[in-house]
């Protein structure tokens, strides 16, 4: 069955939880102030902490989900993770629209990852 070890649980959620070697993230999301692109990074360095004290990192990303308020905004939101993502380690991923659990959030990502 495998260890199931929880980076910062809570009540409701855990921000990251592993599995076998696999890092699954809770869905991250910035200050629900700014642009796309302000919250996109902000998203993407707390994905980057959280991918670290689980022993991982961008470069072992498997896929990724992300969702914007407004799909408007996905070059917005492509021009920062085309910035970020590692050349030649891009995972599988999908984007879509969605009402996120504020008007003032603009985008949420969910990534899973291999240790490394």
């Amino acid at each position: 069955m495998g260890t199931i070890t929880r980076i910062e649980p809570g009540k409701r959620m855990t921000n990251a939880v592993i599995h076998n070697g696999i890092v699954y993230l809770a869905g991250v999301v910035g200050e629900p102030t700014g642009t796309v692109e302000s919250q996109t990074k902000e998203v993407l360095a707390e994905i980057d902490r959280l991918l670290a004290l689980a022993g991982s990192d961008k470069h072992h990303l498997l896929r990724a989900q992300i969702w914007l308020a407004d799909i408007s905004t996905f070059e917005q939101m492509n021009k920062v993770w085309d910035a970020w993502v590692s050349p030649g380690n891009a995972p599988a991923r999908a984007t879509g629209e969605a009402k996120l659990a504020t008007p003032d959030y603009k985008v949420e990502i969910i990534v899973t990852a291999v240790q490394k």
